[in-house]
C-alpha cells in the first residue's frame, strides 16, 4: 500500500459501512464517519444528513475518497424516504465532492438495477437496466450520475451492485429462505476487502 489516503465513509454506522471503515482502518487509512447516528469505533465522526449540505460539504474537506452507502435501503415511500436520500443525498455528495476536488467516489447501487432479468444467467453488466421499483430507478440514477461525474466533470468513479449483507440475525435467516440468497449473500469480510481495494485501485479516467 502507497500513503494512507483519507476517506469519508457516508452511512457509515449500517452493517455495510462498519465493514469498509474497519477494513480501511485496519490498512492504516484515515477515516472520517458521516450518519445520522454515532458510528462505532470511529474517532472522526460527523454526525448529519444528506440533505444538509453545508455539513457534507464540511465533512468532505480534506478528503481523497469517498465510499457512499448512506441511504434508504430498499423499497420505501417514494416522495418522504426515496426521493430525499437516495436522489437528493446522491446528488449532495456527488457535488460536494466536486467542489472539494475528491479524487474518487464510489456508488454503491444494488442487484435491483437488474431484477427484472429472467435468464440467462448470470446476468452481465452488459445486459440492459430491468428494475420493477421505485429503490431500483433510484439506483439506476445513481449509476448514470456516476458516469455523468466521471465524463463531464473527470472524477474517478466506481459504481458497485453490491449483494445482500444481513443487518441482524433476522435478516440473515430471511435471507437464507430466499431463493437467490447463496448468489447475493455480501458478508462484512467481502465488503471489508472490497471496498479497500476500490480505494486503493489506482485511478483511470
Amino acid at each position: 500500500m502507497s500513503d494512507p489516503i483519507s476517506v469519508l465513509v457516508t452511512g457509515s454506522a449500517g452493517r455495510v459501512g462498519q465493514a469498509a471503515s474497519a477494513g480501511l482502518l485496519a490498512r492504516g487509512h484515515k477515516v472520517r464517519a458521516f450518519d445520522l447516528r454515532q458510528s462505532p469505533g470511529i474517532e472522526d465522526a460527523v454526525v448529519g444528513d444528506l440533505s444538509e449540505r453545508r455539513r457534507l460539504s464540511e465533512a468532505m474537506a480534506g478528503i481523497e475518497a469517498v465510499v457512499h452507502l448512506a441511504a434508504t435501503p430498499d423499497e420505501d415511500h417514494f416522495l418522504s424516504r426515496l426521493v430525499p436520500n437516495n436522489i437528493i443525498g446522491l446528488y449532495n455528495v456527488l457535488e460536494s465532492a466536486r467542489e472539494a476536488r475528491v479524487r474518487r467516489v464510489i456508488l454503491a447501487s444494488s442487484g435491483q438495477v437488474v431484477m427484472g432479468h429472467e435468464g440467462p444467467w448470470p446476468i452481465t453488466s452488459e445486459m440492459p437496466l430491468s428494475p420493477r421499483n421505485w429503490y431500483g430507478s433510484a439506483k439506476v440514477l445513481a449509476e448514470v450520475a456516476g458516469q455523468v461525474y466521471a465524463h463531464v466533470h473527470g472524477l474517478s468513479v466506481i459504481v458497485a451492485r453490491l449483494g445482500w449483507c444481513p443487518r441482524d440475525k433476522k435478516h440473515a435467516e430471511e435471507l437464507s429462505r430466499d431463493e437467490f440468497g447463496k448468489d447475493v449473500y455480501f458478508s462484512p469480510d467481502d465488503a471489508s476487502r472490497f471496498f479497500v481495494c476500490a480505494v486503493e485501485a489506482a485511478t483511470s479516467i
